[in-house]
């Protein structure tokens, strides 16, 4: 098993074979139904209950390290088992492990695996699709310990009245699931998982378990950052996926690309996703792919939730060729036959791209991610990248808090009248610029904090993250351009190694390239690598995440992702020099 850091990956393992693996027996600790299980109960149970006899690489040791109270964070593919790291401590120790899941769906299928290793009632379920007659019941197991799992939505806990029944419950476990929502970097951005870590401050701070597919260097800071992670285990597994087949097909103009996907997808063997920009465009997709004779639906949130779930289970049970979809659709979806995943347009990020296209393959058959790009497309990102900075309603957060704190979220609501999105907004730039403290109790104006100079730290913040946005788009740009190894761009992006030359994506299948690619890899520089901590002179701190024989890319805190030539760098000898990476 491979420990990693907040600056470390683990190195590409094959996952062991039935064979190769078991959990240590050297019943060190105390045996099950004592405050910590011993690593031999933690085997036992999982044999026994949960029918498993080998694991993968970091399973068994973040559920042993959340069972001795310490913070996990596993970045892990899906079909690894991730879920594993919270049930097997969720059915070892007393009390209730809360599991906060961003989809109804989701939440349906993990409580129901557990009711069905661990015996009816055990997991639980709270939502918006549960009736009120269900939601007592449910209550009322988890009061008498009947239930010792129950599932909930961020928005379920942004209630002061969920809180308040979860406190008075034995609390031994906070799991957040896709933790990747909680980054504005990550995909899928959802607001109210940035008030998680104050959430299992209110718990009783118990062990928190954030789990992830996908996480770029800076989204996992995010990640331990908001939910307040105590010196956590970091487990990040390979983010190769050797068998999807990456593509990017480049046209000049924009019927003539809307041609070419209809024509793609319709010759595609499916099941498939068609990923496009808007809500618009998906429903025009979908019915002309319908009257292509494709079993086609659209799926975005702009949908009645009963029909986006229709679209979610018959995709699932195979009554559809390809679903058209916002970002809206796939995560925590467990379809592992996908055979496509088609792109109409550019995501914002190589975080929501690679999230997308690992849809594709699951069951390690090929399957193929492609990319149409048009260069005038990145338009609409670099809009969305800068947003407008809102000083009413940042303005509005900070009186609220230095007027009447410490104010919860709920309050908070109430007081400023804000939408969910705009409070965690600007709440969020608040805090991080540290005009607003948070604590157990709810956030309250920071010490000698006049609300101009609030205002002042919170529009410096936002400014640096439209930056670093905006460097998203380029990294996103990059790939679609590039002419060297696709897969070596995306895994650098994550800060994982490479080799220059992966023989599955368009440009290394074409005629010379591997030859081109021992040429390149001849020519990078020895005295760089990834992962190596470095400062600027005037953008700070950051991490090379990629070398090329003339440059190199680095990730800086303030800024984003940068190029720079190694050139320039030699000529100037204090522009940018290592640090000593930290103990």
């Amino acid at each position: 098993m491979t420990t990693t850091g907040p600056h470390q990956q683990a190195k590409p393992e094959a996952a062991p074979s039935d064979s190769e693996a078991s959990p240590p027996t050297d019943g060190s600790a105390s045996e099950t139904g004592s405050a910590t299980p011993s690593a031999q109960a933690l085997g036992r149970i999982a044999t026994e209950q949960f029918g498993i006899d080998a694991w993968r690489e970091g399973q068994f040791e973040a559920l042993v390290a959340a069972v001795e109270g310490r913070d996990v964070l596993a970045v892990m593919p899906t079909g690894h088992g991730k879920s594993l790291i919270y049930q097997i401590p969720g059915a070892a120790l007393p009390g209730v492990t809360v599991v906060v899941s961003p989809l109804i769906a989701l939440q349906r299928d993990q409580a129901e695996a557990i009711n069905e290793r661990l015996g009816d009632g055990r997991a639980v379920a709270l939502n918006s699709a549960v009736g009120a007659r269900a939601v007592r019941e449910a209550w009322a197991a988890l009061d008498d310990g009947g239930s010792h799992f129950v599932f909930l939505a961020p928005e379920q806990l942004a209630r002061e009245e969920t809180i308040e029944r979860l406190a008075a419950l034995d609390i031994r476990l906070f799991v957040v699931d896709e933790a990747h929502c909680i980054s504005s970097w990550g995909h899928d951005f959802r607001p109210d998982y940035l008030f998680l870590g104050d959430v299992a401050q209110r718990l009783g701070a118990p062990p928190v378990i954030a789990l992830t597919a996908t996480a770029s260097p800076h989204t996992r800071s995010e990640i331990v950052e908001r939910l307040r992670l105590r010196d956590p285990l970091e487990l990040v597994q390979s983010f190769d996926r050797p068998n999807v087949e990456l593509r990017v097909i480049r046209h000049a103009g924009d019927l003539d690309k809307r041609q070419a996907v209809l024509d793609e997808v319709t010759e595609l063997r499916g099941p498939g996703l068609l990923y496009v920009a808007t809500r618009r465009v998906a429903e025009e997709y979908a019915d002309e792919l319908s009257q292509r004779g494709l079993r086609a639906e659209a799926y975005h949130a702009g949908r009645r939730a009963a029909d986006r779930t229709a679209v979610h289970e018959r995709f699932l049970d195979n009554q559809l060729d390809v679903v058209v979809a916002t970002t809206a659709f796939g995560m925590g979806i467990d379809k592992p036959d996908v055979r496509f995943v088609v792109h109409a347009d550019i995501p914002d990020s190589l975080d929501s791209y690679y999230q997308e296209i690992g849809r594709a393959g699951r069951d390690g058959g090929s399957a193929i991610g492609i990319l149409h790009y048009r260069s005038e497309d990145l338009g609409l990102q670099r809009f969305f990248a800068g947003r407008s900075f809102k000083q009413e309603d940042v303005e509005a957060v900070f009186r609220a808090v230095r007027d009447r704190g410490p104010l919860r979220a709920a309050a908070l609501r109430r007081e400023t009248e804000l939408g969910p999105r705009a409070l965690s907004r600007a709440l969020n730039l608040l805090e991080h610029s540290g005009g607003v403290l948070g604590a157990s109790r709810g956030y309250r104006a920071a010490p000698v904090m006049s609300s101009e100079r609030a205002v002042e730290l919170a529009q410096a913040e936002d400014e640096s993250r439209q930056r670093i946005d905006e460097s998203r788009v380029e990294m996103a740009r990059g790939y679609a351009e590039t002419g060297a190894c696709r897969r070596h761009w995306l895994l650098n992006y994550f800060g994982e190694e490479a080799d220059a030359w992966c023989g599955n994506c368009d440009n290394c299948l074409q005629e010379g390239s591997a030859e081109k690619a021992e040429e390149r890899e001849a020519a990078t520089p020895d005295e760089w690598s990834l992962q190596t901590p470095v400062r600027h002179r005037e953008w700070g701190p950051g991490l090379v995440m990629s070398v090329e024989p003339d440059r190199i890319t680095v990730l800086f805190e303030s800024v984003g992702y940068k190029e720079l030539a190694l050139a320039v760098i030699d000529e100037n000898e204090d522009l940018l020099v290592r640090e000593d990476r930290p103990e």
